[in-house]
């Protein structure tokens, strides 16, 4: 897989993935989380004109995946990251989040954060895998620019199933040293 920034052409495909990666909550009984419409090709242009959308692909340079970022309050912010069921468990969702993650670090920013369900396997224990941890509303770390996400998660009717805000901080990017011979 390679990754690599999303492309015009890619964004009919990141809502075909959006729409296959929901299908598995269907088993859940979570039909209107499946249902889901993707977000609009207008707003994921939007994403990707401001270099918030990267694509894994495969061989074929074929989107199978995709994260797209916002930045809130001074963290990476996942807004959505999704894996084709065809190329699920093969880390290209955790290859996504380090690339954001690295890049997040080299920009000066503390975490990434994201919100997601806590009772769906693949979402808030897998997070938890890759280091992340969830927010209780009493810590510092749920932000106003978090709750706000919530809130407006809560309108859209995320919130009828239990949903926790997590983050994994940052280690600030190496500053490079010149080598002895450089002198």
């Amino acid at each position: 897989m390679r990754i690599r920034a999303a492309a015009p052409a890619d964004l009919p495909l990141l809502q075909d993935i959006e729409r296959a990666a929901g299908e598995p909550f269907r088993t859940l009984g979570m039909t209107v989380i499946a249902d889901d419409e993707p977000l609009p090709l207008d707003v994921l242009d939007a994403y990707r004109l401001d270099g918030r959308a990267w694509v894994a692909a495969d061989g074929a340079d074929h989107p199978v995946a995709y994260l797209l970022t916002d930045t809130v309050d001074g963290a990476a912010h996942i807004e959505q990251v999704s894996v084709h069921p065809a190329a699920a468990r093969r880390g290209i969702g955790r290859s996504l989040i380090e690339h954001l993650a690295s890049g997040a670090a080299e920009r000066g920013l503390t975490a990434v954060t994201l919100t997601t369900f806590t009772e769906v396997p693949w979402n808030a224990p897998y997070y938890t895998r890759l280091g992340f941890r969830a927010l209780t509303e009493a810590d510092p770390a749920l932000t106003a620019g978090l709750r706000a996400i919530q809130r407006a998660e809560a309108a859209h009717g995320l919130a009828d199933w239990p949903r926790v805000c997590m983050r994994r901080e940052l280690s600030p990017a190496p500053i490079p040293r010149p080598h002895p011979s450089d002198d």
